[in-house]
Protein backbone atom coordinates (compact mmCIF):
# COMPACT_ATOMS: atom_id res chain seq x y z
CA UNK A 1 0.00 0.00 0.00
CA UNK A 2 1.45 2.99 -1.14
CA UNK A 3 2.36 5.56 1.62
CA UNK A 4 3.64 8.86 0.74
CA UNK A 5 1.24 11.61 -0.11
CA UNK A 6 1.97 15.08 -1.73
CA UNK A 7 -0.07 17.53 -0.23
CA UNK A 8 0.00 20.86 -2.86
CA UNK A 9 -1.61 23.86 -0.05
CA UNK A 10 -0.65 27.48 0.35
CA UNK A 11 -2.65 27.81 4.07
CA UNK A 12 0.07 27.37 6.49
CA UNK A 13 -2.72 26.08 9.06
CA UNK A 14 -4.64 23.46 6.48
CA UNK A 15 -0.37 22.04 5.93
CA UNK A 16 0.30 21.65 9.38
CA UNK A 17 -3.39 19.86 10.28
CA UNK A 18 -3.40 17.53 7.24
CA UNK A 19 0.76 17.01 7.57
CA UNK A 20 -0.16 16.24 11.59
CA UNK A 21 -3.34 13.76 10.81
CA UNK A 22 -1.70 11.40 8.14
CA UNK A 23 2.00 11.26 9.61
CA UNK A 24 0.73 10.06 12.71
CA UNK A 25 -1.30 7.46 10.17
CA UNK A 26 2.22 6.61 9.23
CA UNK A 27 1.77 8.53 5.95
CA UNK A 28 5.52 10.27 4.68
CA UNK A 29 3.97 13.64 3.91
CA UNK A 30 5.20 16.33 1.51
CA UNK A 31 4.52 19.79 1.27
CA UNK A 32 4.26 22.36 -1.97
CA UNK A 33 3.15 25.61 -2.11
CA UNK A 34 3.31 26.64 -5.53
CA UNK A 35 0.84 26.21 -8.52
CA UNK A 36 3.46 26.64 -11.46
CA UNK A 37 5.71 24.43 -10.36
CA UNK A 38 3.53 21.77 -9.01
CA UNK A 39 3.04 19.24 -12.02
CA UNK A 40 6.91 18.69 -11.66
CA UNK A 41 6.87 18.38 -7.93
CA UNK A 42 3.85 15.28 -8.68
CA UNK A 43 5.90 13.50 -11.63
CA UNK A 44 9.49 14.51 -9.59
CA UNK A 45 7.99 13.31 -6.51
CA UNK A 46 6.07 10.22 -7.76
CA UNK A 47 3.78 10.23 -4.69
CA UNK A 48 1.14 7.38 -4.61
CA UNK A 49 -1.60 9.72 -3.26
CA UNK A 50 -2.39 14.06 -3.98
CA UNK A 51 -3.93 15.74 -2.17
CA UNK A 52 -4.78 19.52 -4.19
CA UNK A 53 -5.82 22.75 -3.23
CA UNK A 54 -8.21 24.74 -5.88
CA UNK A 55 -6.56 28.22 -5.31
CA UNK A 56 -3.39 28.17 -5.17
CA UNK A 57 -0.50 31.16 -6.26
CA UNK A 58 0.42 31.02 -9.44
CA UNK A 59 -1.65 28.48 -11.10
CA UNK A 60 -4.88 27.00 -10.00
CA UNK A 61 -5.55 23.51 -8.42
CA UNK A 62 -7.83 22.69 -11.61
CA UNK A 63 -5.43 24.06 -14.29
CA UNK A 64 -2.60 21.30 -12.49
CA UNK A 65 -5.19 18.41 -12.35
CA UNK A 66 -6.18 18.86 -15.96
CA UNK A 67 -2.22 18.96 -16.67
CA UNK A 68 -1.55 15.51 -14.42
CA UNK A 69 -4.39 14.17 -16.42
CA UNK A 70 -3.72 14.80 -20.20
CA UNK A 71 -0.04 15.65 -19.73
CA UNK A 72 2.49 13.85 -21.61
CA UNK A 73 3.07 12.09 -19.24
CA UNK A 74 -0.09 11.38 -17.53
CA UNK A 75 -0.92 10.28 -13.96
CA UNK A 76 -3.88 8.64 -14.93
CA UNK A 77 -4.22 6.19 -12.08
CA UNK A 78 -3.05 8.80 -9.60
CA UNK A 79 -5.36 9.80 -6.55
CA UNK A 80 -6.25 13.03 -6.56
CA UNK A 81 -8.00 14.49 -3.67
CA UNK A 82 -9.27 18.45 -4.61
CA UNK A 83 -9.66 20.83 -1.74
CA UNK A 84 -11.53 24.36 -1.71
CA UNK A 85 -13.08 26.75 0.21
CA UNK A 86 -15.76 27.04 -2.59
CA UNK A 87 -18.28 24.16 -2.19
CA UNK A 88 -20.41 25.49 -4.97
CA UNK A 89 -21.71 22.77 -7.32
CA UNK A 90 -19.87 23.80 -10.28
CA UNK A 91 -16.53 23.54 -9.07
CA UNK A 92 -17.28 20.48 -7.98
CA UNK A 93 -18.57 19.69 -11.35
CA UNK A 94 -15.53 20.64 -13.39
CA UNK A 95 -12.86 18.84 -10.71
CA UNK A 96 -14.76 15.63 -11.88
CA UNK A 97 -14.66 16.45 -15.32
CA UNK A 98 -10.94 17.07 -15.08
CA UNK A 99 -10.46 13.61 -13.40
CA UNK A 100 -10.41 14.11 -9.46
CA UNK A 101 -10.61 11.11 -7.65
CA UNK A 102 -12.37 13.05 -4.83
CA UNK A 103 -13.44 16.56 -4.10
CA UNK A 104 -13.69 17.56 -0.50
CA UNK A 105 -14.74 21.34 0.78
CA UNK A 106 -13.00 23.02 3.65
CA UNK A 107 -13.50 23.34 6.84
CA UNK A 108 -13.20 19.47 6.48
CA UNK A 109 -12.76 17.27 9.60
CA UNK A 110 -9.64 15.86 10.37
CA UNK A 111 -11.52 12.01 10.19
CA UNK A 112 -12.88 12.96 6.82
CA UNK A 113 -9.67 13.37 5.84
CA UNK A 114 -7.86 10.58 6.90
CA UNK A 115 -10.94 8.58 6.09
CA UNK A 116 -10.68 9.45 2.79
CA UNK A 117 -7.03 9.12 2.19
CA UNK A 118 -7.45 5.59 3.16
CA UNK A 119 -9.98 5.06 1.04
CA UNK A 120 -8.31 6.11 -2.05
CA UNK A 121 -4.75 4.16 -1.02
CA UNK A 122 -6.76 0.99 -0.86
CA UNK A 123 -5.69 -1.12 -3.69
Amino acid sequence: MGRRVLLIEDEPNIIEAISFILSKDGWTVHTHADGETAVDRVRDGAPDLVILDVMLPGRSGFDILRDLREGAEAAADLPILMLTARGQQRDRDMAEQLGATRFMTKPFSNSEVLETVRALAAP
